[in-house]
């Protein structure tokens, strides 16, 4: 059977289990179908050869090693209650082949939701490889030709046409164009690039038309290194200690010895039958099965991952909530995270604000740039008319030229207006807002400066009151980005971050993420394709949903509705679903306390004992006092502040 997936084992086993389920059903009016015990035996062996048989082996490995686990008492729970009512048929006493068949299955359940965990995780890398172009325009003897990139090789000349994808690293050579890099590098503003520069593979061309050396190939470049390191990164998480298995080590053997006590002392010392003495250490065995133990963990993390995603946040698996319950430090990623991802106009300067606005959309009507988007998307906004330009000109780096109404008209940066008359108190407020990491544009009319025009990615309107809730808990925040130091400083001051770490290439995140783990549980939170190997390297990785795939692949946790709220409310779930895992383990072991003295006889000369029967119907309630400890993790109140 070890071929079959855990999904197809669950499927398997849950079909043979409804007839024990139908039985359980009536037994409380003792009321039994023809040939039941018949049928129970049939279903729970198919059962157990293909839902149990796995934990045996894990078992009996565990063992042979001196040691025990939650598979040893899934293994003990299943066999004892199995070989017994086997037995138990043949000789005509009262069978237990339900607590076999429903432990296996439940248990199952857990695997089958860890096995869709680890086929999300390597979908996410497929996703990074197929971001890469399946050709390119190569120059050969003066000629183009399209090749396959696996062709390509170092050395090659590219020709890359507006708004395609650059298709390998390299730099340019010819051509003058703005690359949009934010998938790679987190800059959230197109970069001007020009022969010299170097190009990064995957990225996006923009409004030019560019010729490109190839410098990397193949598993050299910027794509597959970053693909590279998520593989190391989720290969490289040591799995977390189940709390169960830690129960386990200590649980397993004191009930074993209990049992052999207490079949002992009825044997040899009080001298009843062999088989009496055998239906009280029996007794002790189911009552003590672990059927309400395997139950403890999943239903509650059913319930509580049901609830979290009512408040927005996806959580991939059941260890992340172990996880984020001892997270110290959050790192957020800026652009998109942290920042809308958008460039907005955040400021107009100038003695009529409106003409400033009317001038520059007249000018960028047409263009494509993100920043004459923002302008665009300002001037619609205000309802500013846009008039017809004449002689219109582009300034490669710089800005663009036109006439408007029959005067000289232009829009740019410094280089642009350096002969254009400007204010001083205009000077003043340049200064200023490139002081707040703005990009401020200058435009000019009729021979002088008439205003100023600053652009921004601005912040999240939830992330200063997020960051204000985490570090109320006492989180340490951190802001790890490829932006510049200047830009950053500045988000992070309007947030209120507590450190930044700037211009990190994609390569570094992974690194600053792991040296800030030496200093405790970390938990970042990312959208790009270049925050995917940090994502998988932290202790915890967020993902905003308006994210890339590969990001949301790549995150244990995945915020829905993109608030930044989300990680706040993330944690305090992940707190309150742990905390009732941790409550159903202190249930389903205090009846185990309070059971297993009266399962063995102790107060048997006072009347007060349990057959096997009873002992089922006791770890039966524990089973049922579990799940309702569990459903009733929906009416809990979420703290989201301390």
């Amino acid at each position: 059977m070890k071929q079959l997936s855990s999904t197809m084992r669950f499927g398997i086993a849950v079909v043979f289990t409804l007839p024990l389920a139908g039985e359980m059903l009536l037994m409380p009016w003792h009321i039994m179908l023809p040939g039941s015990r018949l049928i129970a035996l049939v279903t729970t062996t198919v059962v157990m050869l293909v839902a149990a048989w796995p934990y045996w082996e894990s078992a009996w490995a565990a063992f042979k090693q001196h040691n025990a686990n939650m598979n040893t008492l899934v293994a003990l729970g299943t066999g004892i209650a199995y070989f017994y009512s086997v037995f138990a048929f043949f000789v005509g006493l009262p069978v237990y082949f339900e607590s076999a068949a429903f432990i296996a299955v439940f248990v199952l359940l857990g695997d089958m939701m860890e096995e869709k965990m680890h086929q999300r995780a390597s979908a996410s890398l497929q996703k990074l490889l197929s971001l890469q172009v399946k050709d390119a325009v190569v120059l050969r003897d003066d000629k183009e030709v399209l090749l396959p990139l696996d062709q390509v090789k170092t050395g090659d000349l590219v020709q890359v046409k507006p708004g395609a994808k650059i298709p390998t690293d390299g730099v340019i050579t010819a051509g003058t164009t703005t690359v949009n890099e934010a998938m790679v590098t987190g800059e959230s503003m197109p970069i001007t690039k020009q022969v010299g520069d170097s190009v990064i593979g995957t990225t996006i061309n923009g409004n030019g038309s560019i010729t490109v050396r190839v410098t990397k190939t193949g598993d050299e470049t910027v794509l597959a290194q970053i693909v590279a390191m998520v593989k190391k990164a989720q290969t490289s998480h040591a799995p977390i200690q189940k709390l169960t298995d830690k129960i386990a080590s200590i649980f397993v053997p004191a009930v074993l010895i209990a049992a052999i006590i207490v079949f002992v002392i009825w044997d040899v010392v009080l001298g009843v039958t062999a088989i009496q003495a055998l239906l009280y250490a029996i007794a002790v065995i189911v009552i003590a099965c672990p059927c309400a133990l395997g139950l403890a963990t999943p239903t509650a993390l059913m319930v509580g991952t049901n609830r979290a995603a009512k408040l927005g946040v996806l959580l991939k698996n059941g260890e992340v909530l172990q996880k984020m319950t001892t997270v110290t430090t959050v790192v957020f990623d800026k652009t998109g995270t942290i920042t809308t991802g958008q460039p907005v106009v955040t400021d107009i300067i100038g003695d009529d604000p409106q003409q400033v606005l009317q001038v520059a959309a007249s000018l960028e009507k047409d263009s494509e740039h993100p920043l004459a988007s923002a302008i665009m998307e300002r001037a619609q906004a205000d309802h500013v008319a846009v008039q017809a330009v004449a002689d219109f000109m582009a300034h490669s780096g710089q800005g663009v030229m036109a006439r408007l109404n029959g005067k000289p008209a232009l829009i740019g940066n410094a280089k642009l207006t350096k002969n254009l008359a400007m204010k001083s108190s205009f000077q003043d407020q340049l200064r200023k807002l490139q002081a707040q990491a703005k990009t401020v544009v200058i435009v000019g009319y009729a021979g002088q400066v008439i205003g100023l025009i600053a652009i921004q990615d601005t912040p999240q309107p939830q992330a200063q009151a997020a960051i204000a809730a985490l570090k109320k808990q006492g989180m340490q925040t951190v802001m790890l980005t490829g932006d510049s130091h200047r830009v950053a400083q500045a988000i992070a001051q309007q947030v209120g971050i507590d450190e930044v770490l700037a211009e990190v290439s994609p390569n570094e995140k992974a690194n600053q993420i792991a040296a800030l783990r030496h200093q405790g549980v970390v938990a970042f939170v990312g959208d790009g394709i270049n925050d995917a190997p940090a994502l998988t390297m932290a202790d915890v990785g967020i993902a905003m949903g308006s994210g890339t795939d590969i990001a949301i692949e790549s995150g244990d946790v995945v915020l829905v509705h993109n608030d930044l709220y989300g990680v706040v409310k993330a944690l305090a779930i992940s707190r309150k679903t742990f905390s009732r895992i941790k409550l159903n383990l202190f249930w389903a072991l205090i009846y185990n306390l309070i059971g297993i003295p009266i399962a063995a006889g102790l107060f048997a000369r006072w009347g007060m004992t349990l057959s096997p029967e009873l002992a089922g119907l006791a770890m039966a309630f524990s089973s049922v006092s579990v799940v309702t400890s569990s459903l009733l993790l929906n009416k809990t109140k979420i703290k989201l502040t301390e």
